[in-house]
């Protein structure tokens, strides 16, 4: 059972790994109860093997048994997606608020010849001029939420599609609305507000359910249209949209700016704004969004344009809503990246999981299956000293035995949330 307020959270990890249970087998449960412990204790590479060894279960248990778990084993990765974002949702989102997430898709680089769906992708963290490399590339969904040990929010990622190229799955924007639509039909009532970078605006955003809003970056050259006039009573379809507005840099040169309040990347500031409501018939259809032109740098023109399917939006929680985007950014660096360090503009405000990653696992490539999120290669990144609130679990737990084989990790009370956030990283 959850508890009933954000504060009071599982006493054990196996308490909160049961949470889980329905999804599985008994067998099934058990090595996914197994895997996970051995990834929290493992300190070296996070790979199958490594998290056998971690479990200290390396010379008990077959290989072959923890493999087949990901290959064979009878378990919905979708339905542990929303099992995980529940479960996010109900410890960390204050009940009755909307739920904020956050899409974006990152390149886990992976070797070898059959390895599952890799291929040449957009890789923004590549060195040089050509920014592509080879591997998979996944469209992670993540809940924002916000901790009560530290002041900036926080990503956790719980779902994610593999991008596959020459099929439907090709297209990120699809993958990206159809999490969107099956995490809102499993939050009835509840608000979802998405928000993703302009990679992430098309016609699959006329498909969008109540109760969902979508922000996002206006592309410069957008077909924006008036709202459709009122009908004149004659007879004919009444038009649906109306005319042609000018390009962006027009409307801003012409348009009055207002000065609004902002706390983004940690710093509070002023900047001027200037919204208008219109259509974007060709990406969202006849449903009205809000245009934002933000004049932060420049004193002509604009520097950055947004775009938002929610009604009457408050124009300052838009850009800090937008600009916490950031949060997902982080996360990929944790988990798959080379060790980086975030540099500037107060971006380096991330809460460090403390989850970290191995090469390619050989056994894996072999087999030829779908490589788990997690296991992409780029080696294990750096700790962050300007993140150290959030420490590892495993330096200040111990397993204890329990009946029928089974471990438990046992936590003290101020370390439980930090368990939990770390534990619901491992279920993208």
């Amino acid at each position: 059972m959850l508890p009933d307020a954000v504060l009071p959270v599982p006493a054990s990890l196996m308490t909160l790994l049961a949470w889980f249970a329905p999804l599985f087998n008994v067998p099934s449960f058990r090595t996914f109860t197994m895997l996970a412990c051995g990834f929290l204790a493992q300190s070296g590479k996070r790979t199958v093997c490594g998290m056998l060894t971690g479990a200290g279960l390396s010379r008990l248990w077959s290989h072959d048994r923890a493999h087949c778990f990901f290959s064979r084993a009878r378990w919905d990765p979708d339905e542990l997606g929303i099992c995980a974002a529940k479960l996010v949702i109900a410890l960390l989102v204050p009940e009755g608020e909307p739920v904020e997430v956050l899409i974006d898709d990152t390149l886990f680089r992976r070797r070898g010849k059959r390895v599952w769906a890799a291929s040449w992708f957009h890789d923004g963290s590549a060195q040089g001029p050509a920014k592509t490399g080879y591997g998979n590339n996944w469209v992670v969904l993540a809940v924002r939420v916000r901790l009560p040990m530290v002041s900036r929010s926080v990503a956790v990622p719980v779902m994610a599609k593999l991008v596959i190229k020459d099929t439907t799955s090709a297209s990120r924007l699809w993958l990206a609305r159809r999490m969107v639509t099956r995490l809102a039909r499993e939050l009835p009532g509840r608000l979802v507000h998405v928000t993703a970078d302009s990679a992430y605006a098309g016609d699959e955003l006329k498909q969008l359910p109540d109760g969902v809003t979508w922000t996002t970056r206006l592309r410069s050259n957008a077909a924006l249209h008036d709202l459709p006039p009122e009908r004149t009573g004659r007879k004919g379809r009444p038009r649906v949209k109306g005319d042609r507005l000018p390009s962006l840099a027009k409307i801003a040169a012409a348009a009055v700016f207002s000065q609004v309040t902002v706390t983004r990347y940690g710093k509070t500031e002023t900047i001027a704004v200037h919204a208008f409501t219109c259509l974007w018939y060709s990406v969202t259809g006849t449903r009205p969004v809000t245009v934002i032109l933000i004049r932060d740098k420049s004193r002509t023109g604009f520097d950055l344009a947004l775009i938002t399917t929610e009604k009457n939006p408050g124009i300052a929680r838009m850009i800090e809503r937008y600009a916490a985007r950031w949060a997902i950014e982080m996360v990929f660096t944790q988990l798959a990246k080379r060790a980086v360090r975030p540099v500037g503009g107060g971006r380096e405000h991330v809460a460090d999981l403390d989850v970290a990653v191995g090469d390619d696992d050989a056994v894996d490539e072999q087999l030829g299956q779908l490589p788990p999120l997690l296991e992409g290669g780029g080696g294990q990144p750096g700790a962050d000293s300007l993140a150290e609130c959030l420490g590892p679990v495993g330096g200040s737990a111990g397993f204890q035995p329990l009946p029928g084989g089974g471990i438990e990790l046992a936590l003290l009370g101020e370390q439980r949330v930090t368990a939990a956030v770390q534990v619901l990283a491992l279920a993208v």
